[in-house]
This record gives C-alpha cells, structure tokens and sequence, in this order.
C-alpha cells in the first residue's frame, strides 16, 4: 500500500520447492497461506527513531492468537530499517528493537504460524533511494543471521519499491538473496518484490525482468500487492467495480505461468460494502482457481493503532475484521469452504465506535479521536484531533492523530 512510510524453476509442472517449510505440493484449489499483515512496528516515520507507544508499536499477541486460533497461519510483519540499523544500512542493529522484533516473530512461529519480516521501507532508507547493492546485502546479511534457523520464518527483501530504476530494484533483491542465503539461511522462503508498489496489474508491463532472479535452493516466491480502487493504492473504501479483483489480477497470473513462477498476494481489502465485497471474493476465488501459482494472500491490515482505518482487521470492531472476516475464513489452508460464493457474509456495513468528540475537565474539544485517521490524499475526514492528540503525517497517504 501506497501508505505507511508506511521461484527460478524451470516449468510449470516441477513446481514443488525443496523442503523444509510448507509443501507446495496440495491438494487443488486450497492455499498454503493466508493470513494477516500486523503493521505498527513501522509507523511515525515522520520521527526516527521515535518512542515505542508514542510514534510506534508492536502488534497484540492477542490478536495474532485469535486469528490463529480461527485458521490464519501467516503474518507479515512491517517494521523499519531506520530503527532496526540506525545510522547507516551497516549499522549494528538497535538491540532493543531487534528484540521486539524477535519477540514477535518467535510468538507466531511458536505457534505453528509462519512469520514475513517485512522492512517496510519502500526501497528507501531515511527517505532515499537505496542504491548500493552492497550495503543492502550487509543489512541482510546481519538480519537473516538472527533468524537462520528459524524455518518458519520467510524473508520478505523490502515492501513496494516504487519510483526506482527497474535494473536496480532487480539487482536490490538479488543482493538480498544472496545475502541470505550466504548468511546460513538455507530452508527459509524469500518474498522478492517488485517495482511500482509491487503492483500485481502492472507487474508484466513494469517487473518482467524480476524473472531474472535466482535462488539456489529455489525458494523464491513473488510478493505481489493489489487494492481495487481507482488508482490502486489502497486509499480509498470505493471500489471500481464488483469485477475489478479478478480483472487486476488476470495478467500477473499468466506471467507467472509463462515463467514458471509462483507469487503470493502480500497486500489486498477492500471497502466495506457489496460492491468491493463481491471485488474481493471474485479475486481470491480466481487465486485459488489458480494455486498451482498462487500460494496465498494477507489481509491489509491488523494492528492495535488503526483507530476507525477503513480496513482495520484489529479485534474485536475493525471495519475490515467485523464485514471481512466470515468471508475470508473460507480461504484459509485446510479450510473445508469452497470459496467466498458461499460465505454468508455481512450484507452491510457494520456499525464501529468512530468517536470524533473527547471531553475533558472543564471544557469539550472537537477532534479525530487517539489513533484515527486525520489526513492524507483523498481523506474527506476529520482534518484536527481530540487534545492533547496531534495530526502527524504518516506518508502523503496517512496522517495519525498521536
């Protein structure tokens, strides 16, 4: 999502990738994965490095438990490299940070669940264009090294590069490669994203080169995001039609297909309403209709700080948790559903607590609650905060009342 700042196999039938980690090898029409992105670790990129609870924060325990419990078996898990490796990408890692991080990871893969650590950095470090190779690799090096042994964990190289030379997004994620598995990170799963956000609709007209890449224990698997609104960036809780999801989604899989490759949906939602309701089905059906590729999806976006966000996927009143959840369920690996044609899913919107009044002592302030949302492109919302919270610009897309 434009947001938060914010498989080298030779054919199509050798799909089956070296163990350990899940088979890829299943029964038809079911994912291996599916599951929920966890954001929080990533936000206040306007105040590096920020205070834990104050500019950022972990994802709840509680609600990667609950969704585990219900059938998710994947979180991605956003954070950002600043606060990881301050200072430079060749940094020594921040130790509190880093244990947090660990924290989190362990608990899901404690579980039996499979952790994406994800740097949520857009391709960029400190706002900039990463652009050395080398220094890329040491930060992976230095990051793949705490979890090698750690097969549930899967490395994704960097969310959304966007706006960057095409050569070089392909040579940034080669480097990560090599990176790890150099770093003794021999079973784990590599996502590799690709440029333009990591658009899925316009990945055979941007990304073809990423075909390129190579892995020599053939783990790599194409991460891959897509938003139904107009512009695709995930902004906005209209969607273009109830037939978008499968249509944006129809180009990439035959590029997947022609090259022998497989992807992984890593961000998708939609609004919640009829019209993104059937959007959404329709493309993960379509998904599942094609898993010999697609191996699975996560929902944008869980975590304790998204207020009234129009996909919030936190427990228990998220927007996206309280109208997707009954429809998703039925994509979960081992998940006896056949698709979301036979969810009884919510036919309207669900009513959530949105408070935009807070009172304290002696006087009444009008203002987007703690949390909320206050600005960003396209927003029509509340544009100030309840006090003594303030609007503080998360990317060009999000600002958070803190």
């Amino acid at each position: 999502m434009r947001f938060i700042s914010l498989l080298s196999i030779a054919g199509v039938t050798g799909l089956v990738l070296a163990a350990p980690g899940p088979s890829l090898s299943k029964r038809a029409g079911s994912f291996v994965w599916f599951g929920a992105n966890e954001a929080g670790a990533e936000f206040g990129s306007g105040n590096i490095p920020g205070e834990l609870g104050t500019d950022y924060i972990w994802p709840s325990t509680s609600t990667i438990q609950t969704l585990r419990d219900a059938g998710m078996n994947l979180f991605r898990i956003p954070f950002a490299m600043e606060r990881l490796v301050p200072g430079t990408l060749t940094s020594s890692m921040d130790a509190t940070y880093l244990a947090s991080l660990k924290s989190t990871v362990n608990y899901v893969t404690s579980s039996g669940g499979y952790a994406v650590i994800d740097p949520h950095n857009f391709g960029r470090y400190y706002g900039n264009i990463i652009t050395s190779t080398s220094d890329f690799a040491a930060f992976w090096t230095a990051l793949a090294s705490e979890f090698a042994s750690n097969d549930k964990v899967i490395f994704d190289t960097n969310n959304e590069f966007h706006s960057q030379d095409q050569t070089l997004v392909l040579n940034l994620n080669q480097a990560a490669i090599n990176a790890i598995r150099a770093a003794g990170a021999k079973s784990q799963y590599i996502f590799v994203e690709g440029n333009s956000w990591s658009g899925a609709w316009t990945w055979t007209t941007v990304n073809d080169n990423m075909k390129a890449l190579t892995d020599p224990q053939d783990l790599i698997i194409y991460e891959m995001h897509q938003y139904l609104d107009s512009d695709g960036s995930g902004t906005s809780e209209t969607c273009v039609s109830s037939t978008i999801g499968r249509e944006r989604v129809v180009a990439a899989t035959q590029w997947l297909k022609d090259n022998g490759k497989r992807a992984f949906l890593g961000e998708f939602a939609g609004g919640a309403n009829p019209v993104c309701q059937s959007a959404v089905t329709g493309m993960l059906d379509y998904l599942q209709a094609n898993s010999d590729v697609w191996v699975g999806a996560s929902w944008w976006s869980a975590g304790p700080w998204w207020g009234n966000y129009m996909y919030s996927l936190e427990l228990p009143s998220g927007v996206g948790y309280t109208y997707y959840m009954s429809l998703l369920r039925n994509y979960f690996p081992g998940s006896t559903g056949s698709g979301g044609t036979t969810t009884a899913a919510p036919t309207s919107t669900p009513t959530v607590a949105t408070a935009t009044k807070t009172t304290t002592t002696g006087s009444s302030t009008t203002g987007a609650a703690h949390y909320a949302q206050c600005g960003g492109k396209s927003w029509t919302g509340a544009t100030t905060c309840a006090s003594p919270y303030a609007c503080q610009k998360q990317s060009d897309y999000y600002s958070q009342c803190l």
